[in-house]
């Protein structure tokens, strides 16, 4: 076995997290290399975001996190620091609406957390939302059914309440060259990547890691490992031995995005995210004529676990027409096309759909999963996050008795991390889908 390399600190996947974890490492002065099976930064799941921003979360800390983050993308270009010239993510604020109907779903709670912190929200009664998109039809068609349901369409006898409006959102135009940036960044100041290089052991050495196997035979010794393998999370974490140590874990879920024509009904060709529970929906519109239809696990879905990330089937599926089906009640003059267009990929959902950024019961192995879904738009504060939290626990701080408190610089305040700890009981707060 040969030796390739050694470094402060390993970091498995580089997506949006690995790469913001590195890029936080890095600038810290550590010696960093990121190991990836795929051939480019951003390549996996990432590149499959809907790169929505937003601020909204079930709980205080999911919004405290997020409303941090936004920070950073509004001044994208000073956080990442590269040369003139290079082509850089571009962050669109456009706003976000949330249709309401007659059931709450957490949204007063949610809407109390954001006070706390000083983010806006708007409520808007029928009219307004009415004004805002002339061709909504505001019936609520709740519980959300499937196309073939012979209830399918069938309104329940009352109309959506209004919505509530977050001005402090939007989304990133490319999530792939957002990794990029920060993958770019991280290498400017010395972090080296490794693509193509699948881990395929984590050696440890005292029970304490001491580096990774890859695929190849090579090996890379370091003190610190960092899990950030997005669906590989949990084989990862299997090689280390840490999955006794957690009380959430996490699991590959398939889901897919439908690209459809917008509809006149949007309200012209301005940007626009709409998330709707009452059909079980959610849609991203960049200016123009482009629509983007994601889905919010409705209970008439069936959700389809794939463990080996390799096999996942990447085509449209039935569940293509169900979502698009759904939209098209909420919007009348949607086109369905003949053929199904779209993409599918995998969320590293945790058992509550909340990310898990802590230590592992491994000293020096560390994890950032559970995080698709929901946390495209933490990608750049949650690498601050988790150097900040591997210097405390490295310092020999307990983080398990006294948890880690990441500072907030851009916002102030602090964040206890225990809402993120693996030894967390399943948060009852949650949304349990992909509003986290």
């Amino acid at each position: 076995m040969s030796e390739a390399a050694n470094a402060d600190a390993i970091v498995i996947g580089a997506g949006i997290i690995g790469c913001g974890i590195a890029f936080a490492l890095v600038k810290d002065g550590h010696d960093v290399v990121v190991v990836d099976a795929n051939p480019a930064a951003g390549y996996g799941s990432t590149s499959s975001s809907m790169a929505i921003i937003r601020t909204f979360y079930s709980t205080p800390e999911g919004c405290a996190l997020a409303w941090e983050g936004l920070h950073i993308w509004r001044d994208w270009k000073a956080f990442i620091d590269l040369d003139d010239g290079e082509a850089l993510a571009d962050y669109v604020e456009c706003g976000a609406l949330i249709l309401r109907n007659r059931d709450d779903d957490g949204m007063a709670l949610m809407c109390r957390n954001l006070s706390a912190l000083g983010v806006a929200w708007e409520a808007w009664d029928l009219d307004r939302l009415s004004a805002h998109l002339p061709g909504i039809d505001t019936r609520s068609f709740a519980p959300p059914r499937r196309a073939d349901d012979a209830r399918f369409g069938e309104d329940n006898g009352t109309r959506l309440t209004g919505a509530l409006y977050f001005p402090d959102s939007g989304y990133v135009s490319d999530p792939q060259l957002a990794a990029r940036n920060m993958a770019d960044a991280a290498q400017a100041l010395g972090a080296r990547f490794r693509f193509n290089a699948k881990v395929s052991g984590i050696a440890c050495h005292d029970d304490r890691v001491a580096g990774v196997t890859l695929d190849d035979g090579q090996s890379i010794a370091a003190p610190v490992v960092i899990n950030a393998a997005g669906p590989y999370s949990t084989i990862v974490n299997r090689m280390a031995g840490v999955l006794d140590g957690m009380a959430i874990g996490c699991r590959p879920l398939r889901t897919e995005v439908c690209h459809l024509t917008r509809p006149d009904g949007l309200g012209g060709t301005a940007a626009l995210i709409l998330l709707d529970h009452d059909i079980g929906s959610y849609l991203r519109s960049e200016h123009g004529t482009a629509v983007a239809v994601g889905g919010m696990e409705p209970a008439c879905d069936p959700l389809v676990w794939v463990d080996d990330p390799d096999t996942l089937d990447r085509g449209p599926t039935e569940q293509w027409t169900h979502q698009v089906h759904r939209q098209a009640l909420r919007f009348p003059s949607l086109g369905i096309p003949g053929q199904a267009k779209g993409l599918a990929d995998l969320y590293d959902v945790s058992d509550d759909w909340i990310p898990i950024y802590d230590r592992a019961s491994l000293a020096g192995f560390y994890m950032a999963v559970g995080t698709s879904g929901n946390q495209f738009k933490n990608g750049p504060v949650a690498g601050r996050l988790m150097a900040g939290l591997i210097a405390y626990c490295e310092a020999g701080h307990d983080h398990d008795r006294d948890p880690y408190q990441f500072p907030l610089t851009l916002t102030g305040g602090t964040l206890d991390t225990a809402a993120f700890s693996r030894r967390r009981s399943v948060t009852a707060e949650s949304s349990m889908g992909v509003l986290g």
